[in-house]
């Protein structure tokens, strides 16, 4: 064969699998392509992470944060020279774009340095060894002995009149040379929350349309907490709503649009956030006979392997696997040192960390309650909650009780706790490894990275009694936790 090894995407997942096969010894090559959007958006090597997602999602994260921060700084002694405090979107973009670029050339230095072949054209499987690549508008053949599927996913539109015309996605909001200004986002995921956010943070007119609930798959009670504080903030939802068509009632920059759904709202600019398909479709797995699921997703086995033997997929790809990008790294390397290193640790999908970036950024770390629920069921469960008022919120005068946080715990089968807590007989009474723990606060993604790694080791409710807090933040309330939802105690914080 030509090579060893071909990787199918140029995303995180599939640099970090050909990386680590090239050191391992193997002769290896990464196929990366980037079909436009239909606004005509492209970019370079790194995947959607880098490029439209999480690297310029924090940066404007960011960006809204330090706008809050300034208006919190009056409180704190700064005399500004202007109550106004404006954000250039043109500025922001281009200095965000120049980070990405200098990435993007990073990780092809990277390639070249591991003398790993790059290959800028789309990949579609002919036969169980082969592909095929347009390069320079000639078709060309790559063999290889084993293939790795990590081709990512790219948005997913409506189908209603309008929605590919006029309507962006976050595929096209961080490059975009001119202020989205008045915004509608259409969904509730947490990408649709991270950009509604932001956007409002930038002093932007948003609204969300809601078809059902906040952040499927994560904590409920945690999703309408993030969205109570936005709304607090200033965000707009259109709850139990759905678009049916989109049309431009003026042209321009970013020009005027009008959405019917249940009701006409008029906006400057749509952007679709409901969710992104697995982009499998169009690499010829049906000629080798990868299976499929029905949204896409390619079923794999522990080992990462799909139904043919020497064609693996990681990443957002593999179905029933966490779609972040740690999650595809990690896999992608641990893959190629089973490969070709001898190795025989399988990545662990389970206790996977995240973080949601909205303006009040959420995290968390194993099951959400209503998973855990389902299933330990409620008796065995204790769950732990309290407010929290970090200390930088207290001279603005921000609110006491927003910032919330809970820690999950499971109650052994052969364990009993009778009474109400506060007055508990306990018998060989030990909360066990938590089934989940979370956080609404500020620095939510920095905090729960310390948890996620004491979860991994076992981490029981006693050892975060016994743990001593580091004072003053708000992530030493994990370590002061004595209310339980059971008991109906009172969490408020009143300084």
């Amino acid at each position: 064969y030509d090579y060893d090894l071909i990787v199918i995407g140029g995303g995180s997942g599939g640099l970090a699998a050909s990386k680590r096969a090239s050191e391992l010894g193997k002769k290896v090559a990464v196929c990366d392509f980037v079909p436009p959007t239909p606004m005509g958006k492209t970019w370079g090597l790194g995947g959607t992470c880098v490029n439209v997602g999480c690297i310029p999602k924090k940066l404007m994260h960011q960006a809204s944060l330090l706008g809050k921060s300034i208006q919190d700084a009056k409180s704190y002694g700064w005399e500004l020279s202007s109550d106004e405090v404006n954000n250039k979107w043109t500025s922001l973009v281009e200095m965000v774009q120049n980070h990405i670029g200098s990435l993007n050339w990073g990780y092809r230095v990277q390639l070249r340095e591991k003398k790993v072949t790059y290959v800028n054209a789309y990949a579609k499987f002919e036969d169980q060894h082969t592909i095929t690549v347009i390069i320079l508008g000639k078709e060309t053949t790559m063999t290889a002995d084993k293939f790795v599927i990590a081709v990512g996913e790219r948005p997913r539109y409506p189908d209603i009149p309008g929605a590919k015309e006029f309507c962006i996605t976050s595929d096209d909001l961080f490059s975009l040379p001119h202020s989205p200004g008045k915004t509608l986002v259409i969904g509730a995921s947490y990408v649709a929350l991270e950009c509604a956010g932001f956007l409002q943070g930038f002093g932007l007119d948003v609204t969300v349309m809601v078809r059902s609930i906040f952040l499927r798959g994560f904590d409920q009670q945690m999703a309408d907490k993030a969205a109570d504080y936005m709304e607090k903030e200033g965000v707009k939802f259109l709850k139990k709503c759905v678009p049916v068509k989109v049309e431009q009632m003026e042209s321009g920059e970013p020009g005027l649009l009008r959405v019917t759904s249940k009701s006409t709202e008029n906006g400057e600019e749509v952007i679709l956030a409901i969710g992104r398909d697995s982009v499998t479709r169009t690499i010829g797995l049906d000629k080798v006979n990868v299976a499929l699921a029905k949204n896409g997703k390619v079923p794999t086995n522990d080992d990462d392997r799909t139904n043919i033997e020497n064609i693996y997929c990681i990443g957002d790809n593999a179905e029933g696997r966490p779609e972040l990008t740690p999650v595809a790294i990690q896999a992608g390397r641990l893959l190629s040192e089973r490969l070709y290193g001898g190795s025989d640790v399988k990545c662990d999908y389970e206790g996977v960390p995240t973080t949601v970036f909205t303006p009040l950024e959420y995290s968390c770390c194993g099951l959400s309650e209503e998973a855990a629920i389902a299933k330990y069921g409620e008796d065995t469960l204790e769950i732990y909650h309290s407010n929290m008022w970090p200390l930088e919120w207290t001279v603005p005068g921000h609110d006491s009780n927003t910032c919330y946080l809970k820690v999950i715990t499971n109650l052994l089968d052969n364990e009993r706790v009778v009474g109400k807590w506060r007055e508990v007989t306990v018998i060989h009474y030990q909360p066990h490894f938590p089934p989940g723990i979370h956080y609404l606060g500020p620095n939510a993604g920095e905090v729960m990275q310390g948890f996620a790694v004491a979860m991994k080791c076992g981490m029981t409710k006693e050892h975060l009694n016994t743990t001593i807090g580091i004072h003053p933040t708000a992530a030493e309330t994990f370590t002061l936790l004595n209310t339980t939802k059971r008991s109906g105690g009172d969490i408020a914080q009143t300084g």
